[in-house]
């Protein structure tokens, strides 16, 4: 990966790959399993060693945490960059940090 993979290219690739709305109840089912397996992994600390081997490990779980997430979000029309902005700027109201979010990036 060059680093430039965005979250919109991310939902338009699973939308074409896996996008199925009768399966709602299923896709959540797979994200709750899938966090289960991550709290195993990450109990486990079950990190891959080389960055290639990554079966059952927290960095293959992640992913697929993020996947089933974001082919939810997909079900219901949800762009996630802009979710993610306005998430940004009402957390900032709330919890004001030096740290700033910062578009395009």
């Amino acid at each position: 990966m060059d680093g430039k993979t965005t979250i919109k290219y991310l939902q338009n690739w699973l939308r074409q790959k896996d996008y199925h709305p009768e399966l709602q109840k299923d896709y959540f089912l797979k994200l709750a399993e899938e966090v289960g397996e991550l709290s195993r992994a990450m109990r486990k600390g079950q990190k891959a060693p080389d960055g290639e081997n990554i079966k059952g490990t927290i960095d293959e779980e992640i992913w697929d945490v993020i996947y089933y997430a974001l082919a939810i979000a997909n079900l219901y029309d949800i762009d996630v960059e802009q979710v993610i902005k306005r998430k940004a700027e009402m957390n900032e109201s709330r919890y004001p940090s030096a740290v700033k979010f910062e578009e395009n990036r």
